[in-house]
């Protein structure tokens, strides 16, 4: 019972803490040179890792396809499936959880070492406010990058499946690209760029909440990184699923 007062006390003031967040967002000074760094480091820091697992995700899920396509003869259908399961779902879902992977946990990390070595203190002295200096700029460069790399993983998964269907499986490239053109509407990658933006305001938000309340040392920094982690990925299947109700319609 105390454990679940506990998640319930601390999850409220995690909705606190994205009310702060808010507020200060549309406070100025607008630090845009700042925004512009967390882009850099959050996003252009994982397009290597973003790029490498859309590309292999597209040449299995292409391969999967076709071997489920050719017990009914139609090979030719593997283009659109792939296209419209990178776009829909897995392109949003599997860049958010490599970027946790990566950024989320090292901004944890980075902020709750500044917090148990009383750099963030040191901000409230000066008169900075250390949710508008630190939280801000990676909740904003969230929102922009993760859209951004999700349609990188769009390009380079289709790019893969593409490689596989047609050069490994000798699918004719005039069905795989056509039925793509067919299947795949514009409101099948809007949606899957919309789970993006929202995913980063989640990851962005759990991991600096995370960092901005570590306590305890570089035991306590750890500890919250891994709590991080562990919240982002589950926030990120929950507001897939909800998001995912709304858009199809249940």
């Amino acid at each position: 019972m105390s454990r679940f007062r506990a998640a319930f006390e601390d999850f409220g003031e995690l909705i606190f803490f994205a009310g702060e967040v808010l507020a200060w967002t549309f406070r100025p000074p607008f630090r845009l040179a700042l925004v512009v760094g967390q882009m850099a480091a959050i996003g252009v820091g994982s397009v290597m890792i973003v790029g490498v697992t859309g590309t292999f995700t597209g040449m299995v899920l292409a391969l999967q396809t076709y071997y489920a396509m050719r017990q009914l003869g139609a090979e030719g259908l593997v283009g659109g499936s792939v296209a419209i399961a990178l776009a829909r779902e897995l392109s949003p879902v599997l860049t958010a959880l490599m970027i946790v992977g990566r950024s989320g946990s090292a901004i944890t990390t980075e902020l709750g070492t500044m917090r148990v070595t009383e750099q963030i203190d040191a901000m409230e002295t000066m008169a900075v406010n250390p949710v508008q200096y630190l939280v801000v700029p990676r909740v904003l460069a969230s929102i922009v990058m993760f859209p951004l790399l999700t349609m990188l993983f769009n390009v380079l998964g289709y790019a893969g499946g593409y490689a596989m269907g047609v050069g490994v499986s000798r699918i004719p490239a005039g069905p795989f690209i056509e039925h793509t053109r067919t299947f795949v509407e514009h409101k099948d990658i809007f949606s899957g760029l919309v789970k993006a933006v929202f995913f980063g305001f989640v990851v962005a938000l759990i991991t600096c909440y995370r960092g901005y309340r570590a306590s305890g040392g570089a035991k306590g920094v750890g500890e919250s990184t891994t709590r991080a982690v562990v919240m982002c990925s589950i926030g990120i299947l929950v507001v897939d699923y909800l998001i995912t109700l709304v858009t199809v319609g249940g």
